[in-house]
């Protein structure tokens, strides 16, 4: 990322969406407790921790955050418990656990997860919030189980990755329009993920940060808000964190 650099009298900007995949998984999910959570500004992955360790959130650990953050993600991509402890140094007695726990703590999910799989193998396809198809031939055919089941769980993610994907498609969409629209030079340079690099002239870089963050945030009506942040440098590789207001 050193490679890249602004001209001179540029700057870098990058503008990320906050926690994408789990905003999305709470809505598609209708999970009223991770809703809850995000609504009310608090960490995603301190919250899951306190559910799972069964402590309140004020006394939630880097480690505890840490392993928390693991289910979080690990789950949303079809991971089992025993899957979990290869990514943590827990038990599988102690990812079992765990992982009954938070499915306590966010049923919704469960049922969500449940019902994907389900769904993905009756007929052999999912789809994302705007209607975007992934088929899934080996999920009807079950002639290779080996493949079947690495489906699977790529059909448990694929809704939530996917949409998480159409999002940031429609956001970019309407950037080049809206920094028009303000009167600024700024560029988009690259998407990578959830995040965009623009390169704009030092003056007009607040400015810039405000419209794309905005975009990025309306880009597609949900139930909870989503978030960004931005970050700025000389050098993709090198940014600070743009502070707010």
């Amino acid at each position: 990322r050193t490679g890249f650099i602004a001209e001179d009298g540029n700057v870098l900007l990058s503008v990320d969406y906050s926690q994408v995949e789990l905003r999305l998984v709470a809505v598609m999910a209708g999970d009223e407790s991770m809703l809850a959570a995000f609504r009310a500004g608090q960490d995603i992955h301190a919250t899951t921790a306190a559910a799972v360790y069964g402590v309140p959130l004020a006394d939630v650990t880097k480690e505890m955050r840490r392993h928390a953050k693991a289910i979080n993600f690990g789950l949303i991509y079809g991971m089992s418990a025993f899957g979990l402890t290869r990514t943590t140094e827990l038990t599988l007695a102690e990812s079992e656990r765990f992982v009954k726990a938070y499915f306590e703590r966010f049923p919704g999910v469960k049922k969500y997860l449940d019902n994907t799989r389900k769904l993905a193998a009756s007929q052999g396809y999912v789809e994302t919030l705007l209607g975007r198809r992934r088929y899934f031939p080996a999920l009807k055919s079950g002639t290779n189980p080996q493949l079947r089941s690495r489906e699977e769980r790529e059909a448990i993610n694929a809704p939530i990755q996917g949409t998480a994907a159409d999002i940031m498609k429609m956001a970019m969409l309407k950037i080049p329009s809206a920094l028009k629209a303000e009167g600024l030079q700024s560029q988009m340079l690259l998407q990578v993920h959830d995040e965009i690099v623009l390169e704009c002239p030092r003056a007009e870089l607040e400015k810039t940060a405000q419209v794309v963050q905005k975009v990025m945030e309306e880009a597609y009506p949900l139930s909870i808000p989503l978030s960004t942040e931005a970050r700025w440098g000389h050098s993709w590789g090198a940014m600070q964190v743009m502070e707010t207001d």
